[in-house]
């Protein structure tokens, strides 16, 4: 059924495309998610060619999203850049602080600045919005401290009206699934390693080819691995039924996980978030 985008939510658009033209031009984190895929959309109508996209190319981001960052780019005629960052490298990444998020948008917001020096632009832009204030988010304070902006905040816009003005436009993510960085899998304090990056990017991968849309796969354990399926409330049954449940078991069990288990509370955002301490949520 399509949305019709309301006059506030066209206002606040409006103002949107204000905020971006203001800046002369700018860089773009690109992750190809709803957020940043509306936001790279609206900065090509605010600044033509004088924006271009930024994306890290690294084993915390899934590589399905790496291609449809490209692809989308090329569709929209706007100059793409890789950056290859390993954030395993960071110092104290690995051991999963409460943090992690922190040191790594520090790292990787601080590289995508240099790139965007290099080509003669001073503003890098990224797509969190107002929906995102309320969470334990750390890596909003790097933001902050490097100065990267943040115009979908600016313009009052919530998670809600970038996905109907996304589908006001035309735009292919509007209804796409919110998927954060595979590093959000892990419990804090459990080590981060590339074989569990890529156990995690493996198994959502099949979730997604059997046609499941919103999910998590958590990871736990540093020796013999456990995964817990979150899964929206009416897709659990749909996992259950004989042929669906055998095959993601015996699919998990090759990708290297020891247990295989659903959790019956089913999808939430910030899951691992339950015992993270609050101080960095941004005011």
């Amino acid at each position: 059924m399509q949305v019709v985008a309301t006059s506030e939510q066209m206002d606040k658009y409006n103002k949107l495309l204000s905020i971006l033209s203001s800046y002369g031009s700018v860089a773009v984190a690109f992750s190809s998610g709803v957020d940043s895929t509306f936001l790279l959309y609206a900065a090509r109508s605010a600044l033509s060619d004088r924006i271009i996209a930024v994306t890290a190319s690294s084993g915390v981001f899934p590589k399905r999203e790496l291609k449809e960052a490209v692809d989308y780019c090329e569709r929209l005629g706007v100059k793409h850049l890789v950056v290859n960052v390993n954030e395993l490298e960071i110092e104290g990444f690995a051991a999963n602080p409460k943090d992690r998020c922190y040191l790594c948008k520090k790292e990787l917001f601080g590289d995508f600045k240099k790139t965007a020096a290099e080509h003669g632009i001073s503003v890098v832009v990224e797509g969190s919005n107002l929906d995102d204030e309320g969470d334990y988010r750390p890596g909003l304070r790097a933001i902050k401290e490097l100065d990267i902006k943040s115009p979908l905040r600016e313009a009052g816009m919530t998670k809600s009206d970038i996905r109907v003005l996304s589908q006001h436009f035309g735009l292919p993510t509007w209804d796409k699934s919110s998927f954060a960085c595979l590093a959000s899998r892990f419990p804090y304090g459990e080590n981060i390693s590339d074989k569990k990056l890529d156990m995690v990017d493996r198994a959502e991968e099949l979730m997604m080819q059997l046609g499941f849309k919103q999910f998590r796969v958590r990871i736990h354990g540093n020796d013999i691995f456990l995964a817990r399926i979150e899964l929206l409330p009416d897709d659990i049954s749909r996992l259950m039924t004989e042929e669906v449940r055998k095959r993601v078991y015996d699919e998990f069990k090759k990708i290297g996980f020891t247990y295989v288990s659903l959790d019956l509370f089913g999808y939430r955002t910030g899951n691992m978030n339950v015992f993270a301490e609050r101080e960095d949520t941004v005011e």
